[in-house]
């Protein structure tokens, strides 16, 4: 769930035209609504009242404005979440529209897109895919030093990488999912600064995704991406379950 105001991380959620203009307060609290769906989405209402210390009435408010802008979008839970409400109108969250990417920095895509096919085009489209790893390599180089901070335990490097994916802009959070040996770390990405260039590019997703597997010292697997217009960027880190200790083949044989 989303922390508390002051716990919100910077996500380069920008002002959005006249929504996030009546009045510097009313500016401010949208902001961190947009911030929450961006960074945490999907997520409810209530969850966003909740967190963020709003009523209900102030944040159906501050929903509306955006959704009326296009910049987030509702949808309706997944069945386990209306299951467990029981009874009823299904549950209802949120989630950041296209349009709303499309607001928040984009890396100057166009300019990208252009060099990348001149790049395929002259020296073909491997050429891509090592700029792909040479730019995912340059990532991973400035994140390592946090991550292998964090020591051993994946669970808390993929804290650690969650910390330094939404410094850069890419409003990253973790949840765990999944028991037993199917456990692991499902690492969300709200947003993605270069998400046009990489639908047209997947290889910058999978040199991501392979710089991930680096960092963490697990093999990952990508679930969704926003290039390919799922609402989040989705990756699953397993978690090792611990192994038995070998069993003593001496005990319970004749000497």
């Amino acid at each position: 769930m989303v922390g508390r105001v002051d716990e919100l991380r910077h996500t380069d959620v920008v002002i959005i035209g006249n929504t996030t203009r009546q009045g510097d307060t009313e500016g401010r609290t949208r902001d961190l609504v947009l911030a929450a769906v961006t960074e945490r989405g999907p997520i409810s209402a209530s969850a966003l009242g909740r967190d963020l210390g709003l009523t209900p009435a102030a944040v159906r408010r501050h929903l509306d404005a955006l959704a009326e802008a296009g910049v987030i979008v509702e949808r309706e839970a997944p069945l386990s979440a209306s299951v467990a409400r029981g009874r009823g109108r299904p549950a209802r969250q949120w989630v950041v529209a296209a349009a709303g990417h499309d607001e928040l920095p984009s890396h100057y895509d166009d300019l990208a897109a252009q060099a990348l096919r001149y790049l395929a085009t002259a020296a073909g489209p491997e050429a891509v895919s090592a700029f792909a790893r040479h730019r995912a390599q340059e990532i991973e180089s400035r994140y390592a030093a946090t991550v292998t901070a964090a020591g051993e335990d994946p669970v808390a490097r993929a804290r650690a990488l969650v910390e330094v994916l939404s410094a850069d802009g890419f409003a990253a959070s973790a949840r765990p999912v999944g028991t037993g040996a199917m456990a692991g770390i499902q690492v969300c990405q709200g947003h993605c600064p270069v998400r046009q260039v990489a639908a047209e590019f997947p290889a910058l997703c999978q040199a991501e995704t392979d710089a991930f597997s680096r960092l963490l010292g697990v093999h990952v697997q990508r679930l969704s991406t926003l290039a390919r217009g799922q609402h989040v960027c989705t990756t699953f880190v397993p978690t090792p379950v611990s192994q038995l200790p070998p069993p003593d083949r001496s005990k319970g044989h004749l000497s």
